[in-house]
């Protein structure tokens, strides 16, 4: 392995708090990491994309991305079909050798393994990642009347250390990879793209840079000096110009997370996104576009401007989430001189982002809730929890990529919905809930979970053993046989831990001593990992010598047992 792929290699493993001595599997979650950087905007756990290991039928990474979310169970994908009314699908395989050679054989046996994944009954045994990951696949074919934009496409990544050379023999063998999997008749594109160390390379120096875009603004006016904003603009911007704003141009995929500070996701085929899209498929309704359009909103935290060039960084559309993926799935049948109506500010002001969203979203049915995300609440969590000495910080990201550019273990970064699982798990006693079932949660915001009255040092508490679960995961001090039961772990552990003390009200001074208590033995290392083996006893209890399962978890039953025997 050449010297900076080795370079990158021990930065990504120090990030992801993974173990040294085990290259192999290193560079298996290092080549998933960079391949899904470039192809998925969000933060994602590296331990749920592999696949490598007994029966994985020679994959090393399997993503299935639906309508734009890294989906890994049932429930997640038939949630998204329900909101958007369609399925939008990636399947994403990927095989990572670290020797410096691509080999036929092993292009070959790469290729059918993804048709094995296929098959309507593997000939050859499968582990229950890959059992998961078919079972998602299964359940997107038999719900194919809502491919309306197409069947799925599927996309194949070898990656190796050495480079890419166009043998005649490799590509030969590629091609019939995929030719065969294209007389599946089961998606519209296939496609296999090698990866050697210079494309790896660049994969991780671009997944550790904060996102910009150079974009050509020219039929605008500058708005007068507004107090907190550096520069603004008001316009009409041509499509062309705002694709590159709200698309990756290389890998033509949509830029999801500029929308986090917007109030709501992509509604899908809602009325008014019908109707929006309905009036771009007419002469008319396009040239009217300017006028009949509320337009898009867009931030910048950092933004330099000469005469027509702009290049923001940093940047967010926070009002125009719905009209910006309209736009982008009609983009091949609008003329490219289209005209949006476009803001562009440049402010670092917190409260003034927070107030120019809640302003701008209000034009329109807008659920106080929705706003939540918005909250003073957020915000002082995400100070609370970088608050805490280094040893036992977390980095609360409230905006997706916040801290790309900043030399932090990505697994101590906590994200939104980690927070709301891993605080319903440990806090409310929802285990099932926060693993499976999370659109349930969602509507337990601003109430039971994420309540303004709320004490700070539960979400803490939460998401550090979250963490310190996740580091005992991955460095082999805990079989990874209980990962489906990852958030019942957390149920079990705070019974376990505070024995019979009755847990405080959420809102009541004493959740801070509770908490203490609780921290105490988690930033231990030797009482915390004690602590989660307990845990896992407990389940082997429920289990009574059974197998744990994803679908194991997934019944009340099974948290109502787990709950009964950590509370005797």
């Amino acid at each position: 392995m050449d010297r900076i792929t080795s370079a990158y290699l021990e930065d990504f493993r120090r990030q992801q708090a993974l173990p040294q001595g085990d290259q192999p599997t290193t560079f298996e979650h290092f080549v998933n990491y960079c391949v899904l950087s470039d192809v998925y905007d969000d933060e994602f756990n590296i331990v749920d994309v592999r696949t490598g290991g007994d029966g994985d039928l020679g994959l090393d990474g399997v993503a299935i991305i639906a309508n734009g979310t890294l989906v890994s169970s049932v429930n997640e994908i038939s949630d998204l079909s329900d909101t958007n009314r369609y399925l939008d699908i990636r399947f994403i395989f990927i095989q990572a050798k670290s020797g410096t050679n691509f080999k036929g054989e092993e292009v070959a046996a790469f290729g059918e393994g993804v048709l094995e994944f296929f098959a309507d009954t593997p000939s050859l045994p499968t582990s229950d990642d890959i059992d998961a990951a078919r079972e998602l696949m299964q359940w997107i074919y038999d719900h194919s009347s809502q491919f309306k934009r197409g069947r799925p496409t599927c996309e194949l990544f070898f990656a190796t250390t050495g480079k890419w050379a166009d043998d005649k023999h490799l590509q030969g063998l590629a091609a019939k990879a995929k030719a065969r999997l294209s007389d599946l008749n089961l998606f519209s594109k296939v496609s296999f793209k090698p990866l050697g160390a210079v494309e790896l390379q660049g994969s991780w120096q671009r997944s550790n840079n904060a996102t910009s875009v150079e974009f050509t603004f020219a039929n605008k006016a500058t708005l007068p000096d507004i107090n907190g904003v550096t520069e603004a603009y008001v316009g009409v911007l041509p499509l062309e110009e705002f694709l590159k704003i709200i698309s990756d141009q290389e890998t033509g995929s949509i830029r999801k997370h500029i929308f986090d500070d917007n109030v709501r996701d992509f509604q899908g085929d809602n009325p008014v996104n019908s109707e929006i899209a309905k009036s771009l498929s007419t002469n008319e309704g396009t040239n009217q576009f300017a006028v009949l359009n509320n337009g898009v909103t867009l931030v910048a935290r950092g933004l330099e401007s000469t005469a027509n060039k702009f290049l923001a960084t940093d940047y967010q559309i926070v009002n125009g989430c719905q009209t910006s993926h309209v736009l982008f799935n009609a983009k091949d049948q609008l003329p490219p001189n289209l005209g949006i109506p476009f803001k562009v500010i440049a402010t670092n002001n917190e409260e003034l982002i927070n107030s120019i969203t809640t302003a701008t979203n209000r034009q329109t049915e807008v659920k106080d809730e929705d706003l939540f995300a918005l909250s003073t609440f957020q915000k002082q969590l995400e100070a609370f929890m970088s608050s805490v000495e280094d040893r036992y910080r977390l980095y609360y990201e409230r905006r997706s990529k916040q801290y790309n550019v900043q030399e932090v273990e990505k697994v101590r970064i906590i994200t939104k919905s980690l927070a709301l699982r891993a605080f319903a798990a440990m806090f409310l006693d929802e285990p099932r809930r926060a693993a499976n079932y999370y659109s349930e949660l969602k509507s337990m915001v601003g109430s039971s979970i994420f309540n303004p009255d709320h004490k700070l040092d539960p979400y803490y508490t939460a998401a550090y053993a979250y963490y310190k679960l996740e580091y005992f995961f991955r460095n082999g001090q805990l079989p990874v046989r209980y990962k489906p039961a990852r958030y019942h772990l957390l149920t079990a552990a705070r019974h376990i831990a505070m024995e019979d003390e009755q847990m405080p009200s959420l809102t009541a001074n004493k959740m801070e001593r509770y908490c203490r208590t609780l921290n105490t033995q988690l930033w231990d290392d030797a009482s915390s990992i004690l602590l989660f083996n307990k845990a896992a006893s407990a389940i082997d209890q429920v289990l009574q010598g059974g197998e744990l399962k994803r679908d194991t978890v997934k019944v009340q039953s099974f948290t109502d047992a787990v709950l009964k025997v950590v509370r005797q």
